[in-house]
């Protein structure tokens, strides 16, 4: 049986909000790089969650509409396939009702 304090012990996160935790691990310099390299994928997964809510889609109808299963659209949404195509992106927005616009914008550090 797993002691519940033993393991929050082990866990210098427990009790953090993520938030918290990612600023803490931006302080590695490996791990900003990585964060800030991803940075507009994730930022368009989460504009992609927020228009799904708005909207009052759950995410079982909108996989419903992309003929996926529920559990693939979760995890999509939460930047588990680290490089869905465009093509996919494009078919979330669709069935969202909405366009994706890019637009290029200089890199906050060191943009060469």
């Amino acid at each position: 049986m797993v002691n519940e304090k033993s393991v929050h012990k082990k866990n210098p996160h427990h009790g953090s909000s993520l938030k918290d935790v990612i600023k803490e691990a931006k302080k590695s310099p490996k791990f900003r790089k990585a964060w800030e390299d991803q940075e507009g994928y994730f930022r368009l997964l989460e504009l992609m969650v927020s228009a799904r809510k708005k909207s009052g889609i759950t995410q079982e109808k909108l996989a419903e509409r992309l003929g996926i299963k529920q559990p693939v659209l979760s995890r999509l949404e939460h930047g588990a396939y680290k490089k869905a195509s465009m093509e996919t992106l494009q078919k979330v927005a669709d069935a969202l009702g909405f366009n994706i616009v890019v637009t290029l914008a200089p890199k906050k550090r060191g943009a060469a």
